[in-house]
């Protein structure tokens, strides 16, 4: 193949295309969800931990990370700040010193409790350009190129 030819497959090959568009998307959500988030006093990544724990209850430190995405070096600072402002606490695992759990405080419960109902708004307003219908299809698309790119690592 010339190099000619190759110019005009990769031409015709929308995946060059889908990646920037993706990231594109990606990085403008991520900028207004951020804005609304910092409105709090938060950082994303704080907000991530609060939410994972108030939704989802105690969580063991180590697991966090897996969950919000969270390099395991990140996660100490974050929780040491979310603690210092008295919206999570660590607790001792009972049987195992090993591991600690990270549990929300009542302060944090009722940061997520105020903040939550508008943030939730934000999010619905930023996904207003697309259908429900185009929402759920963007979901199964999305959802099925993630677990092609997980398989992919190995």
């Amino acid at each position: 193949m010339n190099e000619q030819e190759l110019y005009l497959k990769k031409k015709q090959d929308p995946s060059l295309k889908l990646f920037v568009v993706l990231s594109k998307a990606q990085r403008s959500i991520s900028d207004l969800v951020k804005d609304d988030i910092q409105r709090y006093n938060l950082n994303p990544t704080e907000f991530g931990v609060l939410e994972l724990l108030y939704h989802q209850g105690d969580q063991p430190l180590q697991k966090i990370g897996e969950k919000i995405l969270l390099a395991s070096g990140s996660i100490t600072y974050v929780v040491d700040k979310l603690e210092k402002k008295e919206y999570l606490v660590r607790l001792p695992h009972p049987e195992d010193r090993r591991i600690t759990f990270a549990s929300i405080t009542e302060k944090g419960r009722e940061l997520l409790n105020g903040i939550f109902p508008d943030h939730w708004k934000q999010i619905e307003a930023i996904t207003a350009g697309l259908s429900d219908d185009e929402k759920n299809q963007a979901i199964q698309l999305l959802k099925k190129l993630g677990m092609y790119a997980e398989e992919q690592k190995g």
